[in-house]
């Protein structure tokens, strides 16, 4: 084997490192990008012929796929980690509340921020909310009280009370 030999093989083991933390990793491409650029360099510095370039690209491209199969396999079971899976609990212990929590709020009173047309915001006990009116345009500095909550949304109708 000549130098130019094993260079090319070092960098089609290259190509498949980068295309398998791009795999891993997904972003704007780089490490996809110099992968793709390996493997076009290290099959022009592995053969001789156009042929041979041929057969070489068409053996790595099934090895390539079966290669990118498994890993998202692996990725998909669990059995390797992904960046970008969120792998910490959002409890309401560490402060987070899901829209079902909103059914406390039932009941309370406040003013209008904005104009609801139907949507808008609201104050309620110094707490700033997006809410919903049950259908009749509210405006500004209005006097509301929350009836309900539909679809992850507070819904507001507007009061008889002075401010």
């Amino acid at each position: 084997m000549t130098g130019l030999e094993i260079l090319g093989l070092v960098l089609l083991i290259l190509a498949f490192v980068f295309i398998g933390i791009e795999c891993l990793i997904p972003g704007f491409g780089a490490p996809g990008i110099v992968g793709a650029i390996c493997l076009i360099i290290g099959i022009a510095l592995s053969v001789d012929t156009w042929q041979q370039a041929m057969i070489l690209t068409a053996i790595l491209a099934v090895v390539l796929a079966i290669f990118i199969f498994v890993m998202l396999r692996l990725l998909h079971s669990g059995k390797l980690r992904s960046p970008i899976v969120l792998k910490e609990k959002l409890d309401k212990e560490r402060g987070f509340i899901s829209s079902e929590d909103l059914n406390y709020l039932v009941g309370r009173e406040g003013k209008a921020v904005t104009d609801l047309r139907p949507a808008g915001k609201i104050s309620v006990d110094d707490l700033v909310l997006d809410v919903i009116s049950s259908g009749a345009y509210i405006e500004s500095g209005a006097n509301v009280r929350i009836t309900g909550v539909s679809n992850s949304s507070l819904v507001v109708q507007k009061t008889d009370r002075d401010a």
